[in-house]
């Protein structure tokens, strides 16, 4: 049958969105390349290698000087504390995500504050006054080396503009001349530690691997299921003592496994439900909420976990029904800080995870936990910022039709009980994501004056008018209701971006069970060592070849592979992993090739993988090197 034109142009559309969102992911991966050789650049233009830490303030400011970077002293004191002794490679990386660079137009506009006559200069004095007083403050000789350049001074002043020209090409220079090194010394060229890697839109990848193979050819080579050793060594790990390499090659999945069965009268049992959201910090940290479970008496339980499905606009992607959520569940033992690990959502159904199986009497820790996988920073290119307010016929502020859409779904997910209403307890798990304080019983009474509140809890209109009062206080700007999306991971075109609501449902046979949202947090040591724990308990072992001591687990949980090592021995020591004969695979780490340093009689987790593409086979290979 001959296709419609209709059709036609719907399957053209496809192509075209299709071939946007592959140039968008190269984009992005040539970004994060060029991102991670600069960090090298800077990094090895003071130290012999990415293996290598700082020791001190001095190193430290002197590598950020290097990165194009000019920390005052109380930016180096910020990542350089009392309890500081090292800092390694992927610090400086994590700081320079976070330190960006001065713009010229950022520097311009704020010299431009100063001199409101726009002169183009700025007294000596004044300008000592202000750096000396306000602010980062700078010392006296800091400001002398400024008023000293001949270049941009003149009778007592500063002409700022040739200052800021001076300012960027300093730091350009700095920049280039690392690079320059970096080029020019193929030693240092060809090592394969830290960041450096590539990752492209195929998952993770090697440094340009010499040849490149074809993804057809790949299939043939790929090994049987199950895991088997290999002898090979990455090329960057030729000085390593031992090494122990581990494959598990995965069939595509049209659906995902079917392996959580709920009872037939589930329906039956006492059900409690809570929300909650892990939400995206500007360093890649994930944080979410914590929730402690009372079981009154013992009874059987089924505790699952999955993405909140809320309103979805057409044309526009749903990234956090994609992230992966799991559930660990430890038992309280007399204090808060004595938990145990009972056991965690493993079976899957579609995109829920679950556990069900028999618990006693008493107190429950229940933490969420994503990967990382997936939910992670991406750079994708906006056309255009979403309209918030806007005035009406009459000179009224109003909210836009899609601002209120997404406001709505904002008061779905910190509705934690799901009743339509928010009390102050979930109020204020938003004021604390959003603006990092709490508000109090007279606050909340000041709202219930002023806005529409049931039963002492906020409704949504009253949620809806709470927002359109902040923006009549800033006279229609709109960059405080900005602050306040960009915090719950929304980006300016209005999609969720970097947050994933979930939600949770306890079924127990026997007995009410009550669920509460105690806090709003990063992961925390217990969830960490329960990851670890679950991993050494259900995982495959292999101890390294040579290194007795040196023990990797890999534990493959629906459709992720975890990995952890654990360091018997008493120093510490450093894993050299390499991912770079993995394909269609997806890394926490975000690296082909990376070191970490494993304290000594401790477990640490190497990384989570997934599938990027699930429709498709994936081939995990990972081979863990021992340093030193």
């Amino acid at each position: 049958m001959a296709s419609s034109p209709e059709n036609n142009a719907s399957l053209s559309v496809q192509k075209v969105t299709r071939s946007e969102s592959s140039q968008a992911k190269k984009s992005q991966h040539a970004e994060e390349a060029i991102f991670y050789m600069n960090c090298r650049a800077a990094y090895l233009t003071v130290l012999k290698s990415s293996l290598e830490n700082i020791k001190s303030k001095e190193q430290l400011s002197l590598v950020l000087q290097q990165a194009g970077r000019n920390p005052s002293q109380k930016t180096v004191n910020k990542y350089w504390t009392s309890q500081t002794t090292t800092l390694n490679f992927d610090d400086f990386c994590t700081i320079l995500k976070k330190e960006k660079p001065a713009t010229k137009t950022e520097l311009l506009e704020a010299f431009g504050k100063i001199d409101v006559d726009n002169t183009g200069y700025i007294s000596h004095d004044e300008l000592y006054k202000i750096l000396t007083m306000r602010g980062e403050k700078m010392t006296q000789d800091e400001v002398s080396t400024i008023t000293k350049q001949a270049d941009f001074n003149c009778s007592g002043k500063l002409d700022y503009k040739k200052f800021c020209d001076f300012y960027m090409t300093t730091s350009e220079q700095c920049c280039k001349a690392a690079q320059e090194k970096l080029e020019g010394d193929s030693r240092l060229r060809q090592q394969q530690f830290g960041s450096q890697a590539e990752t492209s839109s195929e998952g993770i990848m090697v440094s340009k691997p010499p040849p490149r193979v074809s993804r057809k050819s790949n299939h043939k080579l790929a090994p049987t299921k199950g895991d088997s050793r290999t002898s090979s060594r990455p090329s960057s790990a030729q000085s390593c003592k031992a090494s122990i390499s581990t494959t598990i090659s995965m069939a595509a999945s049209s659906n995902r496994n079917t392996k959580l069965i709920e009872p037939d009268t589930i329906k039956e049992w006492h059900c409690a439900q809570s929300k909650g959201c892990f939400y995206l910090e500007e360093d890649g940290e994930i944080i979410s909420h914590k929730y402690k479970l009372h079981l009154p008496q013992k009874s059987t339980v089924c505790i699952t976990i999955k993405p909140l499905n809320i309103r979805q606009v057409e044309g526009k992607s749903c990234n956090w029904l994609s992230v992966d959520t799991a559930l660990y569940i430890l038992k309280e033992n007399e204090t808060q800080e004595n938990l145990q690990l009972v056991n965690f959502t493993e079976q899957q159904n579609k995109e829920m995870f679950g556990w069900k199986g028999e618990l006693g009497s008493g107190i429950y820790w229940l933490l969420p936990f994503t990967s990382g996988c997936r939910l992670k920073k991406v750079k994708t290119q906006i056309t255009g910022e979403a309209k918030l307010v806007y005035r009406g016929e009459d000179g009224e502020l109003a909210l836009t039709k899609e601002f209120r859409a997404t406001l709505l779904d904002i008061f779905e997910t910190i509705d934690l009980d799901g009743n339509g209403l928010l009390s102050l307890e979930e109020y204020n798990f938003f004021e604390l994501r959003t603006s990092g304080e709490k508000c109090d019983e007279e606050a909340w009474a000041v709202c219930k004056e002023n806005f529409d509140m049931k039963k002492n809890e906020l409704t949504r209109q009253g949620f809806m008018d709470l927002n359109l009062m902040e923006a009549n206080d800033r006279e229609g700007d709109p960059s405080d209701l900005w602050v306040t999306l960009l915090s719950l991971g929304y980006n300016k075109a209005l999609e969720m971006t970097e947050a994933c609501p979930f939600v949770i449902d306890i079924y127990a046979e026997k007995c009410k069970p009550r669920i509460k949202a105690m806090y709003l947090e990063a992961g925390s040591w217990q969830l960490n060592r329960a990851i670890c724990k679950s991993v050494v308990n259900k995982g495959e072992a292999k101890v390294m070849d040579a290194s007795e001591n040196i023990i990797i687990y890999t534990y493959k949980a629906g459709r992720r592979i975890t990995s952890v090592i654990e360091n018997k021995s008493e120093n510490k020591v450093i894993i050299h992993v390499n991912n770079e004969h993995s394909k269609n695979c997806l890394s926490n780490r975000g690296l082909a090739v990376f070191a970490v340093e494993v304290a000594p009689k401790s477990m640490m987790v190497s990384q989570h993988v997934m599938p990027l593409n699930e429709q498709e086979e994936w081939l995990y290979n990972c081979v863990h090197s021992l340093l030193r």
